[in-house]
């Protein structure tokens, strides 16, 4: 009767581990609108890099522990998708980012997946052993998965505040939650705290989020997403050039117009503000 059961569970194990590498892959795609967008419009608007760099980091972490403990290739395989799809979404966004943008995505990108997980790899490997590597570098993983859960709060945050779900689409939400599900059964099963117990704050954000979207899904506002440190600054040459383009110019978007004083050479300076 014990091995019954014994092989019952190693079976078990099998089955919600494939069933996490499917929803986990649909997990992977569900930002995919969000980057043909980005592709059309050839702006990455007020999207942020932070999410997919987090998960690019938690994708690598996940894929050294599943090559270190045993039975792990449920793991491997998943989160080596993982990191081949997240870093398509990372140079798609670093394409069409602002200069400013690239240059923080780059920095974070150096400093998390570079240093930190090149330290995590030289520390383990140089420091530790058999279960002790294992242990170690299975509370890392647990710790960055919370992140990864975590991640989204700031845009239930945004759509709290402008009652629009535009920018939190409900298939994210809700593969999300069953992905947590699909690996909190694993990883008990397993007998793998370290990947069970994460999922259990993933559940309770999903769910979160998904009863958000019930909420705001029928509103008819649009998001207004923060931008931040946006400013074009607009100089005329000198007086002639500005008498000859009096007439404005037609803008897409025009918050304000201020006249910050005349320049060394005597034309008026203008700025236009964007500001939410």
């Amino acid at each position: 009767m014990a091995f019954i059961n014994h092989d019952f569970q190693v079976h078990m194990v099998f089955v919600f581990g494939v069933l996490g590498n499917i929803v986990s892959f649909l997990v992977y795609l569900a930002p995919l609108p969000t980057f043909l967008r980005i592709y059309k419009k050839k702006s990455t608007e007020g999207f942020q890099s932070i999410p997919y760099a987090v998960a690019l980091f938690s994708a690598m972490l996940t894929l050294y522990y599943g090559l270190l403990k045993p039975n792990g290739f449920l793991l491997i395989t998943i989160n080596s998708v993982g990191i081949f799809i997240e870093s398509a979404y990372i140079l798609l966004f670093m394409i069409y980012a602002p200069k400013d943008t690239k240059i923080y995505t780059s920095k974070l990108l150096v400093s998390l997946n570079g240093v930190v997980f090149g330290i995590i790899i030289f520390t383990t490997m140089m420091f530790f052993q058999g279960i002790v590597r294992i242990r170690i570098v299975g509370w890392a993983c647990a710790i960055f998965s919370v992140c990864v859960f975590i991640a989204p709060l700031s845009i239930m945050r945004l759509v709290i505040r402008t009652k629009s779900v535009e920018y939190m689409p409900f298939s994210l939400s809700f593969f999300l939650t069953l992905c947590a599900v699909m690996w909190f059964f694993y990883g008990i099963l397993a007998h793998d705290y370290f990947v069970a117990t994460p999922n259990v704050l993933g559940f309770v954000f999903g769910i979160v989020q998904m009863i958000l979207y019930m909420i705001y899904k029928n509103k008819k506002t649009h998001a207004i997403l923060p931008v931040t440190k946006i400013e074009l600054e607009v100089q005329k040459a000198d007086a002639k050039t500005n008498e000859q383009n009096s007439k404005p110019t037609d803008q897409e978007v025009v918050v304000a117009v201020v006249t910050d004083g005349d320049d060394k050479e005597g034309a008026p300076c203008n700025r236009l503000v964007l500001e939410y």
